[in-house]
C-alpha cells in the first residue's frame, strides 16, 4: 500500500485531511504524477541491493503524506507544467523522488542521534539493525537522491538540493549546540527551524519550478519563499505537538524532544511566563514521566496557544507571498498545502 493509498500510523500528524483535499481538487493528472513518484521511490531504493535496500525501502514506505514531493509537483504545475514529453515528466518525478529521499535520510540519521526506538509506529533502522546499518542507510538515501537528480542534467537543480542539504546539516549541528541550553532566544530557535526543516520545503518548490516548461528563476524564488514559510510553520507546530501530544497522533510520547534536550518554542515561551520554569534544567529530566509533567506545566502557562498563533501567522505570511499569476487554480492548491500544515495541529 502506498502512502497515497492509505494512512500510516501517525497520519493525523501529517495533515491527512488537508492532503486528501488537495488530491481530490488536483484531479487525475496530479494524482497520477504522485503515484508515479511513489512507484519510482520503490524502484530507486531497490537499486542498492540487500541488505541496505530493505532498510531504505522500509524507511520510505513508512513515510507520511509526501508533502515535500507534493510541493515539487504543484510548483511545476504552477509554473506551466513540465515539458510536454515523457522525458519532461520523468524529470519532474526524479526531482520529487530526490526531495523525499533526502527527507528520508534525515529521518534515519535523526532517529540515530536521538536514540529513537519508533518512527510513525514502526521500529527505527537503528533500533532494528543497529547504529552502523542506520548510518549506512541514511548515507545511501542521500546518495540515491543526488544520483537521481543528476540524471536531470541540471546544475541549478543540483545546487538547490545541495544548498538545502547543507542547511539541514547546519541546523542539526545548531540543535546539538543548543541542547539543554539554559537560554535560547526565539530568533535563534526560528533560524534553526529554517535550516533544519524549512530549507528542504523551499528546495521542493524551487525544484518543481525549475523542471517546468515555463519556469523561471524569479518564479522559483517566489514559490521557494512561500514554501520556506510553510516549512517554518511545519516545524513550529511539530514542536507544539511534542508537548501537546497525544501519542496516538504523534507516534511518540509527549516531551520526547524535551527529554532529548531540544529547546523548542513552547518551552522558550513558557520560560518567559513562569520563573520556576526559567530555572529548570532539561538535563535533570529523568524519564518519560517527568517529561510528561513538564509538558503539563508548559501547557498551563498558555505557551502552546502562543506558539500556535505564531505558526498560524507564518502560514498567513506564506499565503500572502504566493504570486497572483499562478494558472488553473494551482495557487489555491498551494494554499491548501499551507492549510494541511495547520491541520496537523488540530
Amino acid at each position: 500500500m502506498s502512502a497515497l493509498d492509505g494512512a500510516s500510523t501517525a497520519s493525523a500528524a501529517e495533515g491527512v485531511e488537508g492532503v486528501d483535499a488537495i488530491m481530490r481538487r488536483g484531479g487525475e493528472e496530479l494524482r497520477e504524477r504522485m503515484l508515479r513518484t511513489e512507484r519510482h521511490l520503490g524502484v530507486v531504493t531497490a537499486r542498492a541491493g540487500e541488505p541496505l535496500s530493505a532498510h531504505a525501502n522500509a524507511t520510505v514506505r513508512a513515510g507520511g503524506k509526501r508533502l515535500r514531493p507534493l510541493l515539487v509537483v504543484l510548483a511545476a504545475e504552477s509554473a506551466g507544467g513540465p515539458p510536454d514529453t515523457s522525458e519532461g515528466e520523468e524529470r519532474l518525478v526524479r526531482a520529487a523522488v530526490a526531495i523525499e529521499l533526502v527527507h528520508s535520510a534525515t529521518l534515519v540519521h535523526d532517529d540515530l542521534i536521538d536514540g529513537a526506538q519508533l518512527r510513525r509506529g514502526h521500529p527505527t533502522v537503528a533500533a532494528e539493525a543497529g547504529r552502523e546499518v542506520a548510518v549506512a542507510t541514511g548515507d545511501l538515501l542521500f546518495s540515491l537522491a543526488f544520483a537521481e537528480l543528476a540524471r536531470n542534467g541540471s546544475a541549478t537543480q543540483l545546487r538547490a538540493l545541495s544548498d538545502a542539504s547543507s542547511a539541514l546539516a547546519a541546523g542539526e549541528l545548531l540543535q546539538r549546540e543548543d541542547a539543554y541550553a539554559a537560554h535560547v532566544p526565539v530568533e535563534r530557535y526560528l533560524h534553526r527551524c529554517e535550516l533544519k526543516t524549512a530549507a528542504l520545503f523551499e528546495a521542493a518548490c524551487r525544484l518543481g519550478a525549475l523542471t517546468a516548461a515555463q519556469g523561471s528563476p524569479e518564479l522559483a524564488d517566489a514559490l521557494g519563499a512561500f514554501a520556506r514559510r510553510i516549512g517554518l510553520a511545519f516545524q513550529m507546530l511539530d514542536d507544539v505537538l511534542d508537548v501537546s501530544g497525544p501519542v496516538e497522533r504523534t507516534g511518540k510520547a509527549r516531551g520526547t524532544d524535551l527529554l532529548d534536550g531540544t529547546v523548542t518554542l513552547p518551552f522558550i515561551l513558557a520560560r518567559e511566563r513562569e520563573p520556576q520554569l526559567a530555572c529548570l534544567d532539561l538535563a535533570a529530566l529523568d524519564g518519560p514521566e517527568q517529561a510528561e509533567e513538564l509538558c503539563e506545566r508548559i501547557a498551563a502557562t498558555g505557551a502552546l496557544d502562543e506558539a500556535r498563533e505564531r505558526a498560524l501567522a507564518v502560514v498567513a505570511e506564506a499565503k500572502a507571498e504566493l504570486p497572483a499569476i499562478l494558472p488553473d487554480g494551482r495557487g489555491g492548491l498551494l494554499e491548501l498545502v499551507a492549510d494541511a500544515v495547520v491541520e496537523r495541529y488540530r
